[in-house]
């Protein structure tokens, strides 16, 4: 028999008549969405261009700032990604654009509104960083006082009981968060240095998780889930290259550096893929990532992106 299937779409609550449980992620329930773009939120198809330095025309066409237009590509991400039903192996669901909007918001309306040249590529939240803040790779500390972003966080529909979500009041540090954040803070100085011409974006919103926590990556995924994450998070993928500008991306590991290829390929984007080691301590030979990590920024001619 086929395995059953969680449909993400679907609200997991205990009911004391059955034992079915399922999930539930719905931007209707989010009271945080941003009032700004109610005007725009029936903007949901948004075509594709083969101009890289141009927006795409109907986004163009709406008088939003940057951040907004990339906010409402997120939003329209996040409503196709919850029609996916998952394996009963996918237990619980994290989207953190949801529930953590305020912060992400604010993370993207601060740092992201204008044209960005270098897009670094991370592939999806990280139980100890976006899931508790919002914010790609975002170790509190490093979130709260470098980047100067503090709000609400507030909860998933679902909590796995050992990864639970408690915000600028979670005591756990993510390792690769607080290595990227923490070489860039080095090379740069401020936050204003980096952002200048780049910007830290993640392939995938959603965080998977199985029943005792572990994670699961897009690339752990099979089949038709696995193709269908693939296929919606390239579409905005290419948007957001077109909105930003984008002439660099940076893959944040192979699987980044690999769906970054497959979107400029398939959209004849005239946009140079790069890679850099992942910063996860779990990465084969990532002791001295910084010292690493920075020689490679040197080697590939982007460090003067970065000068402090």
């Amino acid at each position: 028999m086929p395995p059953k299937k969680r449909n993400y779409s679907e609200c997991d609550h205990p009911s004391k008549n059955s034992n079915s449980k399922k999930l539930k992620l719905s931007i209707s329930d989010n009271k945080n969405i941003l009032d700004d773009v109610k005007s725009c939120e029936n903007l949901t198809e948004i075509p594709n261009s083969t101009e890289n330095n141009n927006a795409s025309s109907t986004l163009s066409s709406v008088q939003l700032p940057v951040s907004e237009k990339l906010l409402l590509i997120e939003q329209e991400l996040c409503q196709k990604l919850q029609t996916i039903s998952f394996p009963s192996s996918v237990a619980y669901v994290y989207n953190p654009i949801i529930y953590a909007f305020e912060v992400h918001a604010m993370y993207v309306q601060t740092y992201c509104n204008g044209p960005k040249k270098i897009l670094f590529l991370g592939m999806n939240p990280g139980p100890w960083g976006m899931s508790q803040t919002g914010v790609p790779f975002g170790e509190i500390s490093m979130v709260r006082d470098w980047l100067k972003l503090h709000g609400f966080i507030g909860k998933p529909p679902r909590e796995q009981p050992d990864r639970k979500v408690t915000g600028f009041d979670c005591k756990r540090s993510e390792i690769s968060g607080k290595r990227l954040w923490g070489l860039f803070k080095e090379m740069c100085g401020s936050p204003q240095n980096l952002f200048k011409d780049s910007y830290i974006h993640n392939y995938c919103p959603i965080a998977l998780m199985d029943h005792k926590g572990r994670n699961i990556t897009p690339a752990e995924l099979k089949g038709e889930e696995q193709k269908l994450i693939h296929e919606l998070c390239d579409q905005a993928l290419s948007k957001i290259i077109q909105l930003l500008g984008v002439k660099i991306i940076v893959g944040i590991g192979r699987f980044a550096e690999k769906r970054a290829q497959t979107v400029v390929n398939a959209n004849n984007l005239s946009v140079q893929v790069l890679w850099i080691t992942h910063p996860s301590p779990r990465s084969v030979g990532n002791q001295n990532w910084d010292q690493k990590t920075k020689q490679r920024l040197h080697d590939l001619g982007l460090a003067e992106y970065f000068s402090n």
